[in-house]
């Protein structure tokens, strides 16, 4: 089991499942809420259970999905489409070693012009 939480420990929560597609995104909706890009992987719903709500709100960024984050600090913690049963977690809000490596890089089209991707993993427009 892994444990996260954000900044300030409103928001808590438990990961049981085996993270999946452990990825950064570099959409310009993460890059602006999270201010540069964001690492994220996904279970199914029920692998992840929210154990400390105390801030939990949620924003509505697109018709297709929404965003879990602090109210209290800030931290942009979930990421959940409205159609499917799986969740994704930031991954920089786990606790702890996490034991998982990145393997992708995804809306590299619409990454900002300030930087540029280091590595060698592959790249999905």
């Amino acid at each position: 089991m892994r444990k996260g939480s954000c900044l300030c420990g409103a928001v808590q929560y438990e990961v049981t499942g085996e993270p999946q597609d452990p990825s950064v995104c570099h959409c310009s909706q993460c890059r602006k809420q999270s201010g540069h890009v964001w690492a994220s992987a996904y279970v199914p719903d029920e692998a992840l259970k929210i154990t400390q709500d105390e801030g939990l709100k949620w924003y509505a960024s697109s018709d297709v999905a929404k965003r879990g984050f602090c109210g209290t600090c800030g931290a942009f913690l979930f990421w959940k489409k409205n159609d499917e049963d799986t969740i994704e977690f930031s991954l920089g809000s786990l606790d702890g070693p996490t034991g998982i490596s990145l393997e992708r890089h995804i809306f590299v089209a619409d990454k900002g012009d300030y930087y540029e991707i280091p590595d060698d993993l592959p790249q999905h427009q």
